[in-house]
């Protein structure tokens, strides 16, 4: 069900109805069309003060993790130190030397990676809770506005392929996006605070080397930051080639992945269809196929996973135990450096490595982060694509529809209107030269299946993306669609009667009279609740129900143009006398305009016609005319149930049977 034509409320239709002139694009994510607007959006919106009051902290606490890191150095020096020197003659307290800086050594692991790390992880985990729950709602603002761009953003065609995956764009990729992105942040400021810490513990305790005269007293330390700089940097590149392959890899992942679980949600949603058909097998094999994508794209992943495990262990080796300890060796051969300060000297270095290694230990995860933050851009643009939908539609086909307003004394009309599939050259399949609906008019739109009759009804509504023509609205007058199958939403059942509206817009008296009136007072007592014994209400109501409560919807909001697309389907023959009455009773000055399968419409219990006109659709063409007069209840009735000839005859009126 689709509402639409509530001025307050901007719907599609009447957003097209202000004419020509087209508002800026602008929606709530239009500044996250590129990766770094992506990135700053956050931190530059409503909530910057809690971003970036976060972001400080997480700044403050990793610049006092570097300082540990010198501590922390110097520490697990003066521990070797005093280990190396146990038997020294003039160390005459040698046991109580090792366990003090021993202890001292575990204060400060404790310090480092306890106190320091957890409060550095809580709050980053913090930001990373805030900023994917701003994001998160910026994309369902952006998807759920009056626009229906969610609508739209699901229908490219060639050339303006829609998304995939609109769920999982918004849950899984802005999640690992955004946890992404803060440690990537966290490892590069990581790296710039060691950077000045222990780098500058490094220039502070350089010493002069033998060969390198010319550097003074800053050999040592230029020696050991020059093999950091040739080491790290040619490692990073050969990181950032197999980080490439792993960020296809992951789109790759991502796009199967996402493809098997809609089948799945798909298949779930159509259970009973498959159980009645017994399509289990074809299911299976269905699943099979998804599956066998991801099996695929998980081995070839796997592959190179395993490949980059392998160098970053290489890698680690040699930079803890060679390009460490390899620089200062010389001062230290040649007296320049004693052993507790080229100890000291080599765990500077490898602290360093260890920092500036950060890109290299985490290439899997930026692989990743560009991999979620790509699927987010891409939902991003399509959302701005389609905030002019016919704009949208016509670069890959015709869309030249044409809304506007009259005065509502002359009812709904529509002119020179022409429905057509994508494509420049697509033959229209139904065209409707001049079709006019009075107030309080009732049209049945009959035709055979397949020939366009509720892509007409989308087409007034501006949800057919194809076509050209005119279409003028009552002015002021509130639009409702009923489409022929129901789903109903998590939410209790007054605020699913109340749709689209607010259920603080109607007392309770007043739903409770829309399901008195529309057939579900039974449930009048459960207006509350989301569910019943455990199910949602999508679950507790068959299709008749809903069909009904959808009844409850239009006595209550009271359209004044109403929409039925087989709203009707689920229903006996009683209750659609009964769906029709309500709405005659309720709505007497409502314009209807019905999609049913009956061969007639139906009519009240007293025999009178509840349609004032039919518009037949045949051979592509739409046409409107009066209803043809009905034959007596009781003829049609005997028409419709055959009997013997007999029996027939003596059914009818004495006075039928002497005309």
């Amino acid at each position: 069900m689709i509402r639409v034509g509530r001025p307050e409320r901007h719907s599609i239709s009447e957003k097209w109805l202000r004419g020509a002139a087209r508002p800026p694009l602008l929606t709530p994510v239009s500044s996250m069309r590129s990766f770094w607007g992506l990135m700053r959006a956050y931190w530059f919106s409503e909530r910057w003060v809690e971003a970036w009051t976060l972001t400080l902290v997480i700044a403050l606490v990793t610049a006092l993790s570097s300082k540990a890191d010198v501590w922390f150095t110097v520490a697990a020096a003066e521990l070797a130190t005093s280990i190396a020197f146990f038997h020294n003659a003039a160390n005459t307290t040698p046991i109580k030397t090792v366990l003090t800086n021993a202890g001292l050594l575990v204060l400060l692991v404790v310090l480092k990676d306890l106190v320091i790390a957890g409060v550095r992880n809580l709050v980053s985990k913090t930001l990373h809770r805030k900023w994917r729950g701003w994001l998160d709602g910026r994309f369902n603002e952006s998807l759920l506005d009056t626009n229906h761009t969610h609508f739209h953003a699901q229908h490219g065609s060639s050339g303006n392929a829609a998304p995939d995956n609109i769920d999982q764009r918004v849950q899984e990729s802005i999640k690992a996006m955004t946890g992404g992105a803060i440690g990537l942040a966290m490892g590069v400021l990581g790296v710039f605070t060691s950077l000045y810490f222990v780098g500058g513990e490094l220039l502070r305790n350089s010493v002069e080397v033998k060969g390198l005269e010319f550097l003074g007293s800053y050999g040592s330390a230029i020696l050991a930051l020059l093999a950091i700089a040739i080491y790290v940097p040619f490692n990073t590149w050969i990181a950032v080639k197999l980080g490439r392959m792993l960020e296809w890899l992951n789109v790759r992942m991502q796009q199967a992945e996402g493809n098997y679980r809609g089948e799945l949600i798909t298949f779930l949603r159509r259970s009973f269809h498959v159980a009645a058909s017994q399509g289990e097998n074809v299911q299976k094999t269905v699943h099979s196929q998804r599956y066998a994508d991801i099996d695929r794209t998980w081995a070839r992943l796997n592959v190179v996973n395993t490949g980059y495990a392998s160098f970053e262990l290489i890698y680690n080796f040699i930079g803890a135990k060679i390009v460490a300890y390899g620089p200062g060796l010389v001062p230290f051969i040649y007296n320049g450096l004693d052993l507790k300060g080229y100890l000291t000297a080599s765990e500077q270095v490898n602290a360093l490595i260890s920092k500036c290694s950060w890109f290299i230990h985490v290439m899997p995860e930026i692989a990743t982060l560009r991999a979620n933050s790509q699927r987010v851009i891409e939902l991003a643009q399509a959302i701005e694509n389609v905030q002019h939908p016919q704009e949208f539609y016509s670069l890959t086909g015709r869309s030249e529809f044409r809304y506007d307003r009259q005065n509502p004394v002359f009812g709904l009309t529509i002119q020179k209107l022409e429905l057509a599939h994508g494509g420049e050259d697509a033959t229209p399949f139904l065209s409707a030269a001049n079709l006019r609906f009075r107030r309080g008019e009732w049209t049945f739109l009959k035709g055979e299946s397949g020939c366009g009759k509720t892509s007409l009804i989308k087409a007034i509504n501006g949800l057919w993306p194809y076509g050209r023509g005119t279409i003028v609205f009552p002015e002021g007058v509130e639009s409702f669609y009923a489409a022929q199958e129901v789903k109903l939403q998590q939410v209790s059942l007054k605020q699913l009667v109340c749709l689209p509206a607010s259920e603080h817009d109607h007392t309770d008296a007043q739903v409770a009279s829309a399901l008195h009136r529309a057939g579900l007072g039974d449930f009048i007592g459960h207006m509350a609740d989301e569910s019943r014994e455990g199910m949602s209400w999508d679950q507790v109501l068959s299709g008749g129900q809903k069909q009904k409560l959808v009844v409850a919807r239009i006595v209550l909001q009271q359209p004044g143009l109403l929409f039925l697309d087989e709203a009707t389907g689920a229903l006996d023959p009683e209750a659609k006398i009964a769906f029709h009455q309500a709405i005659k009773d309720n709505c007497p000055d409502v314009t209807v305009i019905s999609i049913m399968h009956e061969a007639v419409p139906p009519r009240s219990l007293s025999g009178a016609e509840f349609y004032h006109s039919i518009v037949a659709i045949a051979d592509g063409v739409a046409t409107k005319k009066p209803l043809a007069p009905s034959l007596p209840v009781e003829l049609t009735t005997i028409l419709e149930h055959p009997r013997p000839v007999e029996e027939r005859w003596l059914r009818f009126p004495r006075r039928m049977r002497q005309k």
